[in-house]
């Protein structure tokens, strides 16, 4: 079986937003911190293949994969193609030297991560990058193909979360430490407090902010994302899902209705229904209501994030409703 067309963030998992932000500083201090200490990070350092457990994956996977993609590899000894897949991987990991790291799961005597990862049939690759659970393909699939698979998770992870791996070179060791990271930004603790506050359900203390943030940082990617994401969950915050669905589908002209639906199509993970929604309310309204709609539509994109190809298709629907 070819591997599966990726994308890198599945259904909308809006915590996962606010994940990469704080992988992205987790990663960041896990390199300064090792830096500091004379060393480099473990996770691309040592341990590019390594055997995990049931006991061991949140260590060894979950946590590692704040630092570094993790590929995970589902196998069982009297499985044939996983015989031809294993060794193939084993030796990319080596050939990206850190980019990524390779763990390894034998689905006979891990069964419970077989069934929590959903699997169906062996050889299965997934990956988990700021402890989300990405699946990438099923079967032993030529090495081009896996090629492409992997170069895409590394730049997803790279944009998406900030999330880089680090690179060994040939006799690294030899060569001295690296210069110490930067100080943390100065909107860093500010950050927290707004994380803070989204967690524990505040919207208005988060709201606020991430908008103080962004008055003297407009262009700080973290805020922007984290706004967005909380300016949706007030929103969505005591809406009746049923009742606003039956409006949308009794008024399909009615533009207010179309954008609260589209909200909870996105909470929901409905992405494709939620663009799709408004691009079709751009082309029904006009003035003022098609505006709203636009608007609502580029708010959703920053909540997904400009990378994800729904939004790259969804953006040139757009301007074909538009022009």
């Amino acid at each position: 079986m070819q591997p599966r067309n990726m994308s890198m963030s599945g259904v909308v998992d809006l915590a996962a937003v606010k994940a990469a932000g704080e992988a992205k500083q987790k990663a960041e201090q896990a390199r300064a911190e090792a830096a500091r200490q004379g060393g480099t990070p473990p996770a691309g350092a040592v341990g590019l293949v390594f055997d995990v457990d049931e006991a061991g994956f949140e260590l060894e996977v979950l946590q590692r994969s704040a630092e570094v993609p993790v590929v995970i590899d589902f196998w069982a000894e009297w499985c044939e193609p996983c015989k031809q897949l294993g060794p193939l991987l084993e030796r990319l990991a080596a050939e990206y030297a850190g980019r990524f790291v390779l763990a390894k799961v034998d689905v006979e005597a891990n069964q419970m991560l077989f069934q929590q990862f959903g699997v169906q049939s062996i050889p299965a690759v997934f990956a988990v990058v700021a402890g989300q659970a990405l699946p990438l393909f099923q079967g032993a699939a030529p090495e081009g193909q896996i090629r492409q698979v992997l170069d895409q998770l590394i730049q997803v992870s790279e944009q998406r979360f900030g999330i880089v791996g680090a690179p060994v070179q040939p006799g690294a060791a030899d060569e001295p430490a690296a210069a110490p990271q930067p100080p943390a930004g100065p909107h860093d603790s500010a950050l927290a407090l707004a994380h803070e506050a989204l967690d524990a359900g505040d919207l208005a203390g988060a709201l606020q902010a991430y908008k103080n943030v962004l008055s003297d940082d407009p262009g700080n990617v973290e805020a922007k994302l984290g706004l967005s994401q909380a300016e949706l969950l007030q929103r969505v915050q005591g809406l009746d899902p049923q009742k606003v669905r039956q409006d949308a589908a009794e008024r399909p002209t009615d533009v207010q209705a179309q954008l609260a639906a589209a909200d909870l199509d996105l909470v929901g993970g409905h992405v494709e229904d939620a663009f799709g929604r408004l691009i079709d309310a751009v082309k029904r309204s006009a003035g003022e209501d098609r505006n709203a709609a636009r608007v609502r539509l580029l708010e959703l994109f920053e909540v997904i994030g400009p990378d994800d190809p729904r939004v790259t298709a969804a953006r040139t629907a757009l301007s074909r409703a538009l022009f």
